[in-house]
């Protein structure tokens, strides 16, 4: 069907109808939720473990008709959830042509769409704006000033137009008055400056706004949503309390609740499904995300790392991407056809890990890569015990006990790493406990055993040392065992 093109054909459709004509931006976004409800269609595609803390809470507010903010850490999805309101709106909504604030054609608020339509009457022209223009982002930093908000008089304009400074029609419109019949979002709300928030209040109470000191009023229709971080009503400033009693649903947002969901976020927002060039397949073992993961989870209660600032959900994205890179990078070197992680990719990440750490003095102290490093072994631990806990590993404890070592070198071939792993009694019988899916080839087989060793050093029953390798614990490790050499607990060396 084509869309009226003019007021005259506007006014033959529903648009002109009472109920539509009076219906607001909060009033379309609830009676759209309420058809997605009744329809059981999901609500929010991508944010994953909200369903039942966040998402509930924002359909109060939506269906509340209320302005609400979201409280949380870094990395917890705010922003994406507010860009996802778009959903909530119709496909597109008609305004004057030409408009800067959306004009409703029926009833517009600028003096531009008054006098156009007195001037053109049902020939008014009409214009169909898409749901995706219809969401103004801005990030509020110190320097955003009340023009970037609301607007400034614009003395060129009045120049060219002839127009006294006090006319509307010299006015040059802010970021708010531009989202009218649209939903207005501000990120960090307690960045922007205590005398900006105050020139929120009107709209947010009364629906209008003011332009520099003259007597013009804009009538705005317009859905305010805003973002912080509770670190910040301290660390760089605060939401002055008048405008926070004025918002009418604080929602906490929180990070993953369990290992399992926050490993599903990384797996769906982390670049995994790439080109590997040529036929290299990526896959990656579960029990390789699963620890992945759980860096961050250890990351989170670390007394090292400032919970204040939070560990984001970027972190294990970041360093899935590292991990893949890294294993990508070493079957393209050893020819191998099929790129699948071990825990010396984790290691190989560790840029992925430090810069997203702030630390407290112990931390600081300490170094962010020797924490990082710590954050590794003890997610391997976890992994590890939750997998693999309460196995008999004796044979393999005692095996390095005896002398035997294993040198790992990260850009080896699986083969050969298999092989070598062959000599450690016990451990290709203890990786059917690790979870391989069925997956037997030496690539999986390889990353299983690295996930046994790095979890028997997390239980300190063996060592790990950077020059000689995986060796026994508690005591200064034998060199391992060269080509020639023989004796008791000879292990392999294996370099390339």
């Amino acid at each position: 069907m084509t869309q009226p093109t003019t007021l005259a054909e506007l006014k033959q459709t529903e648009w002109a109808s009472p109920a539509r004509r009076q219906r607001t931006v909060k009033d379309e976004m609830r009676e759209n939720l309420i058809c997605l409800l009744e329809n059981g269609s999901p609500l929010f595609p991508g944010i994953v473990g909200y369903e039942e803390t966040v998402i509930p809470q924002l359909v109060n507010a939506i269906l509340s008709r209320h302005n609400f903010i979201l409280l949380g850490l870094r990395g917890q999805a705010k922003s994406r959830i507010l860009r996802q309101l778009v959903t909530l709106l119709d496909e597109e909504i008609p305004i004057l042509a030409g408009s800067e604030v959306n004009d409703d054609p029926f009833e517009p608020i600028s003096k531009y769409g008054r006098e156009l339509i007195n001037e053109r009457g049902d020939k008014t022209p009409i214009a169909w704006l898409p749901s995706e223009l219809r969401f103004v982002e801005k990030l509020a930093t110190p320097d955003v000033t009340i023009a970037d908000i609301i607007g400034d008089v614009d003395p060129i304009k009045a120049a060219r137009g002839g127009h006294l400074l006090s006319d509307e029609l010299t006015m040059h419109f802010g970021l708010l008055p531009r989202a009218n019949r649209a939903i207005f979002a501000i990120n960090e709300l307690p960045d922007l400056a205590g005398k900006i928030q105050v020139g929120l209040f009107n709209i947010m109470q009364e629906g209008d706004v003011q332009i520099k000191g003259y007597p013009v009023r804009l009538n705005l229709d317009v859905a305010l949503v805003f973002t912080a971080n509770p670190e910040d009503y301290t660390a760089r400033g605060k939401i002055i309390t008048p405008l926070k009693d004025r918002i009418g649903s604080e929602i906490t947002t929180h990070y993953p609740l369990s290992v399992e969901l926050g490993t599903a976020i990384t797996q769906q927002e982390a670049w995994v499904d790439r080109n590997g060039g040529g036929n290299r397949s990526i896959r990656i073992p579960d029990f390789m995300a699963e620890l992945i993961e759980r860096i961050a989870f250890e990351a989170r209660e670390d007394k090292r790392v400032d919970r204040r600032s939070g560990v984001s959900q970027r972190l294990p994205i970041s360093v899935l991407d590292n991990v893949v890179s890294n294993a990508e990078r070493r079957t393209i070197a050893t020819k191998e056809k099929q790129v699948v992680p071990r825990i010396s990719d984790v290691y190989a990440a560790l840029p992925a890990i430090t810069g997203k750490l702030e630390l407290e003095y112990e931390g600081e102290l300490q170094g962010s890569e020797t924490i990082a490093k710590d954050l590794i072994r003890r997610a391997a631990g976890r992994t590890f015990e939750g997998r693999v806990g309460g196995a008999n590993v004796d044979d393999i404890v005692h095996w390095f006990d005896e002398g035997g070592a294993l040198k790992i070198t990260p850009d080896e071939r699986s083969e050969a790493l298999l092989k070598g792993f062959t000599v450690v009694p016990g451990l290709l019988d203890l990786i059917d406990q690790v979870g391989l899916a069925g997956k037997k080839d030496p690539a999986t087989l390889v990353s299983a055993c690295e996930l046994v060793l790095e979890g028997l050093v997390a239980e300190k029953r063996i060592a790990r040392s950077e020059e000689l390798g995986y060796v026994r614990a508690r005591s200064e490790p034998k060199p391992p065992f060269g080509k020639g050499q023989t004796g008791p607990g000879a292990g392999p060396n294996l370099f390339t």
